[in-house]
């Protein structure tokens, strides 16, 4: 068996993620994952969440925003968490598995939530990232546009979308669509980000 050495770039990046206080925090108080701290500081920032709230949760594996919200709405709201990975399950969350770029999975969810307005629509999708931006970045702006149109759907009036993406090309085409669905838009980047990461997150209100 042929063992192959990991990048230095690799290491690297495993070493600060286990140095990382939020990793630690998230192992010490059994929350799957250090962003669900990004939408706790996105929460607190921008008051996004109200007992009773309709949620959907894009890109929710493995359900730290998930874990979060549904202490956040309490058992009078719902929330759906939707991956093309399976998730292990989270009291008081329905979970919705399957690959939402393939057409007929996107029409059958949609489909059985269209009896349902949801209040917030949030979106932590990203890709498997290769290491390559120029081919990183357009399936970033992809898994971004099709969030767009899935808040589009099932947004109530005044409904929220909050998108994680990234600054690079095609961002801005994506941001001039967000503008001509929505009528106020905030760009936010949380101390939980890491300072040069071109994560950033959008919060458009309709």
């Amino acid at each position: 068996m042929i063992v192959k050495k990991k990048s230095n770039s690799s290491n690297r990046w495993l070493s600060e993620h286990f140095k990382d206080e939020y990793v630690k925090q998230a192992k010490k108080n059994k929350i799957r994952s250090r962003a669900w701290f990004k939408l706790e500081q996105l929460d607190k920032s921008n008051k996004l969440f109200k007992a009773g709230m309709n949620v959907i949760d894009l890109g929710a594996a493995p359900g730290g925003w998930s874990q979060y919200a549904i202490n956040r709405i309490g058992t009078t709201g719902r929330i759906i968490a939707c991956d093309i990975l399976p998730m292990k399950p989270i009291k008081g969350v329905e979970i919705f598995t399957g690959d939402f770029r393939n057409q007929k999975i996107l029409n059958f969810m949609l489909g059985s939530l269209s009896h349902i307005k949801f209040h917030l629509v949030m979106s932590d999708m990203a890709p498997n990232i290769t290491g390559h931006f120029s081919i990183d970045m357009p399936r970033i702006i992809n898994l971004s546009k099709l969030a767009l149109n899935i808040s589009n759907c099932v947004l109530s009036e005044k409904g929220v979308f909050l998108l994680k993406s990234f600054q690079g090309e095609g961002f801005d085409n994506l941001y001039q669509e967000i503008k001509i669905l929505f009528k106020k838009i905030k760009i936010c980047k949380p101390k939980t980000s890491r300072t040069r990461s071109r994560e950033i997150f959008i919060l458009a209100t309709r």
